[in-house]
């Protein structure tokens, strides 16, 4: 019950100040990686359900899950570590920036991975488009420009969810 009220604290603070004000920092490993490690006491499930959640709130589909630890797991007959791969998309912003050029289509879906380490630690990674070096590369519209840095948001903002499990 105490766990329920606290989401549920945390779920109203997020509607009145917004996700960024009750999210981990992203820590940044890679270049080119977003990385935001998910918070004590939340377990992998709960991170899985709040993005999946956060997904269709902002209309973003979840259009594939591959539970790449279960496919090694049948593979090897060994208990595996969780890694899941989520993929979302939006149609039609994917539909216009391969009309603009087909390369694109190297970003699509975008993926997000929940990955448990062997110390228990869990991590949300995507890849972090550069969406300025995309729009001088390729000339695009502010316009479509606008939409990619758009779905990055929703995308940081999934992964803030499944970080905090919010609902």
């Amino acid at each position: 019950m105490q766990k329920l009220l606290a989401r549920f604290i945390g779920f109203a603070a997020m509607l009145v100040f917004g996700a960024a004000a009750w999210a981990a920092e992203p820590m940044q490993s890679t270049p080119g990686v977003y990385k935001l490690a998910v918070q004590p006491g939340i377990g992998m499930d709960e991170a899985a359900e709040s993005m999946r959640l956060r997904a269709n709130a902002l209309n973003l589909k979840l259009v594939a899950e591959l539970p790449l630890s279960k496919q090694v797991e049948a593979m090897t007959g060994k208990p595996q570590k969780t890694i899941v791969i989520f993929q979302f998309c939006d149609a039609v912003v994917a539909k216009q920036l391969i009309d603009v050029n087909v390369d694109f289509a190297v970003f699509m879906p975008c993926r997000i991975a929940l990955i448990e380490e062997d110390s228990g630690k869990a991590w949300l990674v995507m890849m972090d488009v550069d969406t300025n070096a995309i729009a001088r590369e390729k000339s695009l519209s502010p316009e479509l420009k606008k939409k990619i840095e758009d779905v990055r948001a929703m995308l940081i903002n999934i992964m803030k969810a499944g970080a905090a499990g919010e609902l």
